[in-house]
This record gives C-alpha cells, structure tokens and sequence, in this order.
C-alpha cells in the first residue's frame, strides 16, 4: 500500500473537494462532491452529534446515491452550509429527479466551534453563503489545516483543522480520507510530540518524528480544551473507487471509525458528535477480501488524515490554544 499522487481524498477519481472560510468568524465549509451522484451512508460513534439528512443514508432506504456532503463549523448554524450548497446544484441541474422536480441531495455534519474566539455577532447566518462558496471552489486539489470546516477547530491541546490521507492498495483500488479534526482528546502523545497515529505515518507526511518510545502512556489525559468549551466533534468523511452497495459503505464507515481512536485519546467521548460518512464512486468492481482491504485501508487513512490536520495548523490572532510545532 502507498499513498495516492496527491495524498489527498481527491486521489479517488472523480471527487473533487470545495472549501471556503471567514478569518473574522473563524468558521468556514467544506464540500465533497464528485462528478455524478455517488453511493454513501454513515455510522455515529460519538455522543453529541450535530446532522441533516443522514438518516437516508441507511441501507433500507429508497435514495441510492447522493450528490455531495458537507462538513461545516458553525454548530446547528452550519447545517445551513448545506442549502448553499444545494443552489449550487440546482443551478447546475443537479439533484434527485422526481416528476418536473429536481431536488439535490446533500447531507451534511457539523463541529461546535463557537467558542475558538471568532467573532459570532451576524444578523445573518453565513453558513449558507460559505457552503455556496466552497461549492464553486471545488476542485482536486485544497488546503489542509487552517481552512474550510477546520478553519477554527480545536483538539484537545492544539489547533485542529482540515486533514486528508490516502492509499492504493495492491489490487489498484483506491482509498481516501477527509476530516476536520476538533475533538476534546488529544492527537498527540503527553508531552505533545509524538501522534498518536504515528505508526500509520507514509513517509513525512506528518513530520516523520515516529511513535513516542515511552512506554505506560494510560493517562489521566490533559485536554486545555475542555477548560475552554464542552463543544467538541471529529467529523470525516472515507471514500473509495471501488463498487460497494449502500451496507458496504455503512461497513466501511463503522470500520474507519477505528482511525479516530487511534488517532485521539480519548476517542468517541460523551462530549464529541464523533461521525463518519463513507462514499463509493463505483469505478472499480469490488469482490471477494476487497471490502476487507477496503475498511482497513479506510481506518488507516483516517488516522493519518487527523493527524496531516493538526500538523498543517496555521496560527491565527485570538487563537486560545497553540498550533502544533514539533
């Protein structure tokens, strides 16, 4: 397994990736979208999880494909980001065709960053526009750290933000990994050098420093951030070229899950909305250990994408908590 040319989730062909963001809200989205409309479902481990339009994504549920997701600041706000999104898509005739209508099918996930020291005084909500931003953004190639969704995120000890990783595995399939990182544990070890996903690190990528050698690492586990706010949420979306249903994709989310534990301690908090979505473009065929491969390969992007957030954090005035520096 090696990572993708770009060792972006935009490695998966036909995916593309919209960001847009408010320095003064310290805010912003992030869309995943894709050139047709795409299989996806979803799978919630964390207990405070902020969402619109997830429950069709079950496998017993009539719509098959969506046309893209969201990730979004702002709290309940954010879900807004969606409906911008939607116009972008309706202007652009894409969407679910029922009769004359064409309604676009667009689910979404926020994180709690209301409290990170922006400027949240609008009369208006921004998140609408911000969504129709960064869906006209979209694109193969985009930032990580500070920017879109993970614009004002914070983990435990540092600054959060927009992470992505991805891998080929030996049958050609390819997998990738998209999150905004902002939950109350930590993603690195005590003392904040060493990741916890270190030993999933492909090459640099996120400083190359290797697992912390110390040994005992069972807490009690130190997070500034739960002194600042209780509003926390790791939020990712996984994806695939590979042909899966809807239950293979629900599969495959349940086991990307894993990525977020071994990337944050703790992991999957009352405190977090910790979610993932998993898309399939269907490019590839996919058949007997493929599915196997496929969730590992997810997992272990997932982790290197939370860390690839934290690592490519940019510093900001009135951030309340320091960017990570190795």
């Amino acid at each position: 397994m090696r990572a993708g040319a770009r060792n972006l989730i935009t490695d998966v062909a036909g995916l593309a990736v919209g960001q847009a963001a408010d320095p003064r809200l310290k805010s912003g989205v992030t869309v995943l979208t894709a050139e047709a409309p795409f299989t996806a479902s979803v799978h919630v481990m964390g207990g405070a999880p902020g969402t619109r339009e997830t429950d069709l994504l079950a496998p017993d549920k009539t719509v098959e494909a969506v046309d893209a997701i969201v990730l979004s600041g702002g709290s309940a706000f954010g879900l807004d980001a969606c409906a911008g999104v939607m116009a972008g898509l309706r202007a652009a005739g894409r969407g679910f065709r029922v009769g004359s209508a064409v309604v676009p099918i667009v689910p979404g996930a926020i994180i709690f960053d209301l409290l990170n020291g922006g400027q949240k005084d609008w009369e208006e909500n921004p998140y609408p526009a911000l969504g129709r931003a960064a869906w006209a953004a979209r694109g193969a190639d985009f930032a990580l750290g500070t920017a879109g969704a993970g614009t004002g995120a914070l983990t435990g000890m540092q600054k959060g933000g927009v992470g992505s990783a991805s891998a080929v595995l030996e049958s050609g399939v390819t997998v990738g990994a998209l999150v905004v990182a902002n939950p109350v544990g930590s993603v690195t070890t005590p003392g904040e050098r060493h990741f916890w996903a270190a030993p999933f690190e492909m090459g640099s990528e996120f400083g190359g420093l290797g697992p912390d050698p110390r040994g005992g690492l069972t807490g009690p586990y130190e997070s500034r951030k739960a002194l600042l706010a209780q509003g926390n949420t790791t939020i990712a979306i996984v994806a695939t070229d590979a042909r899966l249903s809807k239950a293979d994709c629900q599969r495959m989310a349940v086991t990307a899950h894993d990525g977020i534990a071994r990337a944050i301690v703790p992991a999957h908090t009352p405190h977090d909305g910790d979610l993932v979505f998993a898309v399939a473009t269907g490019a590839r065929e996919a058949g007997g250990m493929d599915l196997f491969h496929i969730g590992t390969a997810a997992a272990q992007c997932l982790a290197r994408a939370i860390a690839r957030a934290v690592f490519c954090a940019t510093p900001a005035p009135g951030d309340p908590l320091p960017c990570w520096t190795g």
